[in-house]
């Protein structure tokens, strides 16, 4: 159950050590560390500093009182950016001004320390300041110890953008995997960066094969999921990348593939599926190479 505190920002609790804080649709997993201070994956959306300080003081205090080891304030210690959009991001200079470790994936942190075109919106985005970069990059996979947690996190390969990780607190069995899952927005695809749906379909495997069916999966936005749920839409995404393969054509637009059916018969309908199979048609000319053999 959602829970709306004086913070304003609505909550989830995950047991005693776990709460997912959901600012303006943003799911930002926090996680009472051990040490001096709070683990938490994602920053949130620009502009939400304030009502996400306040929360994370209501909940440090809930912490407190509840005497969880190595739990003293609401510092945040550790940062996860599961990859270099804004609502993942845009906190990030805060938390460092506290103190926190900012953990990303190297391309995330390239993404983030330059301006970028977003051709879906017609627009660049601009560099945040070098306070708000990651401070801790890494390629592959990495781990640390959060007082008795076990955090274990890696590299998800061009499944949404070019630099998704996942973070698995495997002693609790928890795993923030941002927007590799997506159970209630449309999928997206960032394939200016190289993201593309063969992709995300891999990274999703690579997903499953962590943690067991109890594990709890966040994603950036929606509810927490069970492994069954996930695995549902990993088949439903699988699924559409095989009919993308065996029905994409040079010249096709999204009309066309929307035409010949590859969105029919779904267990979901897409908000916007002229956009969802844009950026799936140009990101599956990127990878041509892994295209069917009937491709002209």
């Amino acid at each position: 159950m959602w829970a709306a505190p004086r913070a304003g920002i609505a909550q989830q609790q995950l047991g005693d050590k776990f709460t997912v804080l959901n600012a303006g649709g943003v799911n930002l997993l926090a996680f009472a560390g051990g040490g001096d201070g709070i683990v938490l994956v994602d920053s949130g959306a620009p502009k939400s500093k304030d009502t996400l300080t306040a929360a994370l003081n209501s909940q440090a205090a809930l912490w407190v009182r509840q005497s969880l080891v190595g739990v003293k304030n609401s510092k945040v210690q550790t940062l996860f950016n599961t990859h270099y959009h804004s609502d993942q991001t845009g906190n990030n200079e805060a938390f460092f001004t506290g103190g926190a470790r900012i953990i990303a994936h190297d391309r995330t942190r390239q993404w983030m320390s330059s301006d970028y075109w977003v051709p879906g919106e017609d627009r660049y985005e601009k560099a945040p300041p070098k306070t708000a970069l990651p401070t801790e990059t890494f390629l592959t996979t990495g781990s640390l110890k959060a007082g008795s947690e076990q955090i274990d996190y890696g590299y998800l390969p061009l499944a949404h953008t070019s630099g998704d990780i996942y973070v698995f607190f495997r002693t609790s069995n928890v795993m923030a995997v941002g927007d590799v899952a997506s159970p209630l927005r449309d999928p997206a695809l960032d394939y200016f960066t190289g993201a593309w749906i063969g992709g995300r379909v891999d990274a999703m495997d690579i997903l499953l094969n962590i943690g067991n069916d109890q594990t709890r999966i966040v994603p950036a936005y929606g509810p927490v999921m069970t492994k069954a749920e996930f695995k549902a839409e990993r088949d439903m995404m699988e699924e559409v990348r095989a009919r993308l393969f065996t029905t994409v054509r040079e010249g096709d637009g999204p009309k066309d593939m929307l035409e010949a059916g590859v969105l029919k018969d779904l267990p979901r309908t897409w908000k916007n599926p002229d956009k969802f199979l844009y950026d799936a048609a140009k990101g599956l000319w990127a990878h041509h190479d892994k295209l069917d053999p009937n491709v002209v």
